[in-house]
């Protein structure tokens, strides 16, 4: 699709619409320009309407996707050949999902008519058109940013039943991962199973912030320090604790600078299907003392005359 195209603007609505707008717009736009209700010359365009209708829908009526878009447009969509899309296979499961942490696919493998079948319960209004797979499922998984960065197996119960799933390593707050064949049943053995697409939440560690696969954190130094320069402890990702976060020595030359910035390599999180990791960029404050006793006052004016 064109990428200059307004996605409230397909679907009629403004910027504040509520959730319950966006469904019912949706829905008298799906219905009015579906491909079974026009006449056959009309048919190609129809179909092209109702694509971006259902993509219009798809991104509206998700909460985080929406968001995204309202910020960044469709720069923040993803989807694009070369945009790192990454996947790979485990046990009896296939997975895909976006090496940045882009929950979104709006690729090739985007079916309108999956959109269509999730609000109305069926694709078409002639009989002709049989659903290609069972119903996808979709379900949102959160876990501890200790399981983001080792990696987790976990048992769910679903819809479909009991599935064991793998979140891999590295996996960003926000990534929606794809188990192919894992979701409902098809209307008859010859219809394939759907899929199961889990979106994972990952809660954030009070000690950084996180960045892709690198990991800001805030330090807030003495001016002593920052005068004299030492080292300090500063925490950081480690594979290798119960908690995912261990710490690290940092050290200050003499003279650092408010706003000076410091970058780790290594010490962020791991990138997924890979074993590089990302880095940890350090953004220092300095303190100032509010309040010194005499002898403080007295030694800085010491030094203010030398």
């Amino acid at each position: 699709m064109s990428t200059k195209i307004d996605y409230y603007e397909i679907l009629g609505v403004p910027k504040t619409a509520s959730d319950s707008d966006i469904k019912q717009a949706y829905k008298k736009m799906a219905k009015a320009h579906h491909p079974d209700m026009v006449a056959r010359e009309d048919k190609e365009q129809a179909e092209r309407k109702f694509k971006e209708i259902n993509e219009a829908y798809q991104i509206l009526s998700d909460p985080q996707k929406r968001k995204m878009y309202d910020q960044f447009g469709h720069a923040g969509m993803g989807g694009q050949p070369g945009n790192g899309q990454a996947g790979g296979s485990w046990g009896p499961f296939t997975y895909s999902y976006s090496a940045g942490g882009n929950p979104f696919d709006m690729g090739g493998g985007f079916d309108p008519f999956d959109v269509f079948e999730e609000i109305f319960g069926f694709r078409g209004y002639g009989g002709n058109r049989r659903p290609k797979q069972g119903k996808n499922l979709y379900y949102e998984l959160h876990i501890e940013f200790s399981d983001a960065v080792l990696g987790i197996e976990r048992d769910i119960r679903i819809e479909s039943g009991n599935v064991k799933i793998k979140i891999p390593a590295g996996i960003r707050d926000g990534t929606e991962i794809k188990f192919s064949g894992k979701g409902m049943a098809g209307q008859s053995a010859d219809i394939p199973k759907g899929d199961l697409y889990i979106s994972v939440r990952v809660k954030s560690p009070r000690e950084f912030s996180i960045v892709g696969s690198d990991i800001v954190i805030s330090l807030e130094l003495d001016f002593i320090t920052a005068a004299l320069g030492g080292n300090v402890e500063i925490p950081v990702v480690d594979t290798n604790s119960r908690t995912g976060i261990g710490k690290t020595q940092l050290k200050i030359p003499a003279g650092t600078q408010p706003n000076t910035k410091f970058l780790i390599k290594g010490k962020g999180l791991p990138k997924v299907n890979s074993s590089a990791r990302g880095s940890a960029l350090v953004q220092v404050a300095i303190k100032i003392p509010q309040r010194l006793n005499r002898k403080q006052r007295s030694l800085l004016e010491e030094y203010q005359k030398a």
